[in-house]
């Protein structure tokens, strides 16, 4: 009776393990980052025209970078996100600086006052 009672516990154990198990990857697929089912650092290396303009506050904004960053403005958590990357950090992008773009490329439909880890979109 010992033994049946050991084997009861193990089977319940088990069970119980396989369906938290099948749960947990259910719901993982319903998860998505900032930027959706975009590779957070691959769209970093896309903003890579905006990298001297996002290093130095008087540095001129290329046509090219002001195109990509107009694009990027639609879902600005993504757009901040970016700028937090390992990729924008190693090229030296200051999320500082970064969030002064928008601005700088005259674009009229931004998202003003939105923050962006403690820094505001201008």
């Amino acid at each position: 009776m010992e033994t049946q009672v050991k084997y009861m516990w193990v089977v319940v154990f088990v069970v119980s393990m396989s369906i938290a198990g099948l749960k947990g990857v259910e719901a993982t697929h319903d998860y998505y980052g900032p930027c959706g089912k975009h590779d957070i650092e691959k769209e970093a290396q896309k903003l890579s025209p905006c990298t001297y303009a996002a290093k130095y506050w008087r540095a001129p904004v290329s046509e090219r970078c002001c195109a990509i960053i107009e694009k990027k403005l639609s879902s600005p958590g993504c757009l901040c996100a970016i700028l937090r990357t390992r990729t924008a950090y190693y090229a030296g992008v200051r999320p500082e600086i970064a969030v002064t773009i928008p601005k700088r490329c005259n674009i009229a439909v931004r998202p003003v006052g939105h923050k962006c880890g403690g820094f505001p979109f201008v």
